[in-house]
């Protein structure tokens, strides 16, 4: 049995997805999840990563557990009491989904410092583990759903900065096979899509897979901070527009893991839109 927590968001949800299609017993875990989430041969089970005592049941029996970093809520997971808990039921390989900013940006806390003390509790675990550190989600663009569907248009900042943005389904085919196949214990990986693509070249292939075009207008600096202290901690929000306006090489970079791991490369932007083009409709 592998378990899988946040197994309701875009890696956690594909992941459930590609280990069921390939007829693994698997345990797709978070807070509201139920059976209408899964697929056929997944067993949907409600656990709350922050309260260890209500993931304990689901790891009795488990040999494997794909460990979500906890988002918004990474400040408040105790991943050394996960950790242990996963070894004492038996556990025998923890699969983290970090972030690429433990490299990056280790100054910042929301995006370096909290990711990097979780790898230090699985690293210390005594349990085999493989961290995965992925950049910048191509799934982030689902922001732009409402604004496309009703005005066919998008706001951002930074028009022509790119960056190699990932598709989850690599992310979560990486993780399966790290789950599954023999040599990645003791790896950690950075994944990242094939090229850097720009917000502006982005809007324009989502415009391509709609038939229509949909307008960018850059905002300023100013104007998308405003917009996202609405939703976000300042901290992440200036860590997040410092990654989009002025990203450092390490965040520019495309790596080679993805290739690595699966033996191909990653898919580009517009695989994404395609498969999701209906939340723009």
């Amino acid at each position: 049995m592998i378990v899988v927590t946040g197994a309701t968001g875009n890696v956690g949800r594909a992941l459930v997805g590609v280990l069921a299609a390939d007829g693994r017993p698997v345990t797709a875990t978070s807070r509201g999840i139920t059976e209408a989430d899964v697929p056929p041969g997944a067993i949907a089970k409600p656990a709350d990563l922050i309260e260890v005592d209500t993931l304990r049941p689901l790891f009795e029996g488990a040999r494997a557990l794909f460990l979500q970093s906890g988002g918004a809520s990474a400040h408040r997971l105790d991943a050394r009491a996960v950790a242990e808990a996963a070894k004492s039921a038996g556990i025998e390989h923890i699969v983290l989904l970090s972030s690429q900013g433990v490299a990056t940006r280790p100054e910042s806390g929301s995006h370096g410092g909290i990711a990097a003390a979780i790898e230090d509790a699985v690293r210390e675990s005594g349990v085999d583990w493989t961290i995965l550190r992925p950049g910048g989600f191509a799934s982030n663009t689902f922001a732009w759903a409402e604004p496309v569907r009703t005005r066919r248009a998008v706001a951002a900042p930074f028009g022509d900065v790119g960056l190699p943005v990932i598709d989850p389904l690599d992310i979560a085919e990486v993780a399966a096979a790290a789950l599954l196949g023999d040599g990645h214990d003791g790896q950690t990986y950075e994944l990242t899509g094939p090229e850097p693509t720009t917000p502006r070249q982005r809007a324009e292939v989502i415009g391509a897979a709609l038939g229509e075009p949909v307008a960018f207008v850059e905002q300023t600096r100013g104007e998308a901070r405003a917009e996202m202290l609405r939703f976000m901690p300042e901290d992440v929000v200036d860590t997040t527009l410092a990654i989009l306006g002025e990203p450092t090489e390490g965040e520019r970079r495309v790596s080679p893991d993805v290739r690595r791991v699966l033996g191909r490369e990653p898919r580009p932007f517009a695989d994404w839109v395609v498969r999701n083009v209906g939340a723009f409709r």
